[in-house]
């Protein structure tokens, strides 16, 4: 049985100065490039490392940066 891009929900979170990497709970690691994200782009490493899961996983969330990412729109590459 497959995850539908709907269902999928991240565990962890990595960003070094190219990609933000999600960790999901089926195993998968997705990466998409930090130009994608201009508000994580231009944080320093500190507030990027700032971050915390919302909605059970279905979303990242960085308080300093005001930034919030949905893990199906980051899988459908929005």
């Amino acid at each position: 049985m497959s995850t539908s891009v709907d269902d999928a929900v991240a565990i962890g979170v990595v960003i070094d100065d190219q990609e933000l990497h999600v960790r999901m709970k089926d195993g998968r690691t997705i990466s998409a490039p930090l130009d994608w994200f201009p508000r994580l782009a231009g944080g320093t490493p500190a507030e990027r490392l700032d971050w915390r899961l919302i909605g059970a996983g279905e979303g990242i969330h960085w308080r300093q940066l005001d930034e919030d990412i949905s893990i199906p729109a980051l899988l459908r590459g929005r």
